[in-house]
């Protein structure tokens, strides 16, 4: 079953009654304050975005015991915070030590198909929404070598780019960039949010990455392992422009587009699931990667 992410982007206090979320809201005129309630075992993520939300400690452990994860914002509702279960997996310590002991040749074989997916993927919506020429990048993602020495992610990166808004002049991507790379950073938080869920659920260690490997990054095995999926989010950012073409800012009506991510519908192992399915899929395929057992990450194919 699919998880629910909720997100709360008014006052509100937040508890649990009987394995229950308790939401309750600001009191009415009337002097009654508006009472809902939702299983927390039916929860994959809770996004908090208002300055003004209470959430009990009782509540967070639960939601910690059940694998869901919670996402914190900033004044400018980006996703700045996130909180992840120490224990996902009964196994979880003989994944730590299969993680530990992968060796460098194995962690850049795992990043070559990682780069090679990612630049097959993005190809894939280039052609879906705009019938671009993608030949070049076809043939730098077989070219991708052990550990993408030659940097093919970034040549790919920057005609991608240059092509995936064709209307705004002169976009550039960037995590502080102009309009719509607020649009775009959200959708990469909530993604980021999925997969981190999904290699706690596998036993794995986030921080850990086959190529990320930031002093200061506590999610650098997250961030290798979502590249492939990116382009959902591109998609779907795209699709929302298109809905909302005079938005700039992250609206409710945008937050609620932004937030279907875990849900939209991706192909893998010749199958379609929720993608927060599939992340599951990946990140179990990853952990048999570090134990031997398989030579391939499964990912997503557009």
């Amino acid at each position: 079953m699919i998880k629910r992410t909720l997100c709360f982007s008014n006052p509100a206090y937040l508890s649990m009654r009987n394995r229950q979320l308790v939401v309750r809201l600001e009191r009415h005129a009337d002097g009654d304050q508006p009472e809902v309630t939702i299983p927390i075992e039916d929860i994959g993520m809770v996004v908090l975005d208002n300055r003004q939300i209470t959430i009990t400690h009782g509540l967070m452990a639960a939601l910690l015991d059940n694998n869901a994860s919670v996402v914190t914002c900033d004044e400018s509702h980006i996703p700045v915070g996130l909180m992840l279960p120490l224990e996902g997996h009964t196994v979880q310590s003989e994944r730590f030590q299969d993680q530990l002991g992968a060796s460098l040749p194995l962690r850049k074989q795992l990043w070559q198909q990682t780069v090679g997916q990612k630049i097959l993927n993005q190809a894939a919506l280039l052609r879906e929404l705009y019938g671009a020429e993608t030949g070049n990048m076809q043939q730098w993602a077989a070219d991708v070598r052990s550990g993408d020495s030659t940097n093919l992610e970034g040549r790919a990166a920057a005609y991608y780019w240059s092509q995936m808004f064709p209307d705004i002049r002169g976009f550039t991507r960037g995590r502080d960039g102009l309009y719509p790379n607020n649009f775009l950073n959200y959708g990469y938080a909530i993604l980021r949010a999925v997969i981190a869920r999904a290699l706690v659920s596998s036993g794995l260690l986030p921080t850990l990455g086959i190529h990320h490997h930031n002093r200061y990054n506590a999610y650098c095995l997250a961030d290798d392992i979502m590249e492939p999926y990116r382009p959902y989010v591109d998609r779907l950012v795209v699709q929302t422009i298109g809905q909302h073409p005079r938005t700039a800012e992250i609206t409710t009506d945008i937050k609620r587009i932004l937030l279907t991510i875990p849900t939209l519908e991706v192909r893998i192992g010749g199958q379609r699931s929720p993608l927060m399915v599939a992340a599951s899929q990946t990140s179990a395929s990853l952990a048999r990667c570090y134990a031997g057992q398989i030579r391939r990450i499964s990912y997503p194919d557009m």
